[in-house]
């Protein structure tokens, strides 16, 4: 018996593994949100979304619920989801947890290994490629995975977790902050160049530095209101 061909073995974990309606609409909002297609104080309506993403009314209701217990979203009843803008409290909050978390884990992961500083140079490299398509999205994915990797590589699954739970708030922030500040773009990838080299040369304290920094800055740029 001839064995199956390899397109369909690699079709059928995707078949089987298909979004369900209310998954698709969760993805399209949130994406949406995060790289500010929605932005802070839009109204979203229930027909609106069903008849953007080709479902019926049922799965986006289940779809927006779920947006809201992730403070992304405020629903009202017969009127739709309002797209909730950062508060200048929550700002104050993720860059006091980062900086808490990233100079903390940026010491640990000194030494580098080898394979730590290569996957950084990789997202540095893809930084710069996105920035020069002008796709800010994708930059501040990438910027995101860049300091991910070395709170991962300290080894503390706690923190890990923790850091995790910044990702959404950390995507929207970045983006919203490049688009207000373009000369940020250059900076950002000067500065995430200045960490690399701080764990090339073995410098716990220069990394730390260069971190405290980076996202000092950040938060200076990002205070006040940002939709």
């Amino acid at each position: 018996m001839s064995a199956p061909p390899l397109a369909a073995l690699r079709a059928a974990p995707a078949a089987a593994a298909a979004p369900t309606a209310a998954d698709r609409v969760y993805r399209h909002v949130k994406q949406g949100v995060l790289e500010r297609r929605y932005e802070g104080g839009a109204l979203l309506t229930e027909g609106g979304l069903a008849e953007a993403v080709g479902v019926s009314r049922t799965p986006v209701r289940e779809a927006l619920l779920r947006l809201e217990t992730e403070g992304l979203l405020k629903l009202y009843p017969k009127k739709g989801a309002l797209v909730l803008p950062v508060s200048v409290q929550e700002i104050a909050d993720v860059v006091e947890t980062r900086l808490l978390v990233e100079e903390f884990t940026v010491r640990r992961a000194v030494p580098a290994s080898p394979a730590l500083l290569e996957r950084l140079a990789h997202l540095l490299e893809e930084q710069r490629r996105h920035a020069d398509e002008g796709d800010l999205a994708a930059m501040t994915t990438a910027d995101r995975c860049f300091h991910a990797e070395i709170v991962r590589t300290a080894g503390n699954q706690i923190l890990a977790r923790l850091y995790d739970q910044l990702r959404d708030r950390q995507l929207r922030m970045g983006v919203a902050l490049l688009h207000a500040h373009p000369e940020r773009i250059e900076r950002t990838l000067a500065e995430h160049a200045e960490i690399l080299d701080a764990l090339r040369a073995g410098d716990a304290e220069a990394a730390a530095a260069a971190v405290r920094g980076h996202v000092g800055r950040v938060g200076e740029l990002v205070r006040g209101p940002v939709r």
